[in-house]
């Protein structure tokens, strides 16, 4: 009788956890948030740590492999993003986006937006 690593076993398992959490972590909600803010000029003013925000605008420039530069058309803020983050649909500094995060705001820093999800605002 053949002897199975325990290993393999546990490599095999761990893989399966990864790949349902992964697929299920693509799943958000897109509804509305109370009492989140929506206009940039009034989070840059004033900024709270962890405040949600839905912001509407664009990417306009990539910093670095996370962080990249978001505008309303008025106003920019650096947002750093994960890959999750991302919509399925490639696009472009010229599409009309919709971000929900938060916002992260140190101590003698500048804030930033932590983005949970980006959606792509459909052209009506």
């Amino acid at each position: 009788m053949k002897k199975r690593n325990p290993l393999i076993g546990m490599f095999l398992a761990t893989g399966l956890f990864t790949s349902l959490f992964a697929f299920t972590a693509n799943a958000q909600y897109k509804g509305p948030v109370l009492n989140a803010l929506t206009d940039l000029k009034t989070i840059l003013d004033d900024p709270v740590d962890n405040q949600a925000v839905v912001l509407k605008g664009y990417l306009i420039h990539k910093i670095t492999h996370e962080d990249y530069t978001f505008s309303d058309g008025q106003n920019t803020i650096r947002v750093e993003i994960d890959n999750h983050a991302f919509p399925r649909e490639p696009f472009d500094e010229k599409t009309l986006i919709e971000i929900h995060g938060k916002i992260d705001k140190d101590y003698f820093e500048d804030p930033e937006i932590e983005v949970d999800s980006i959606s792509i605002v459909p052209i009506p």
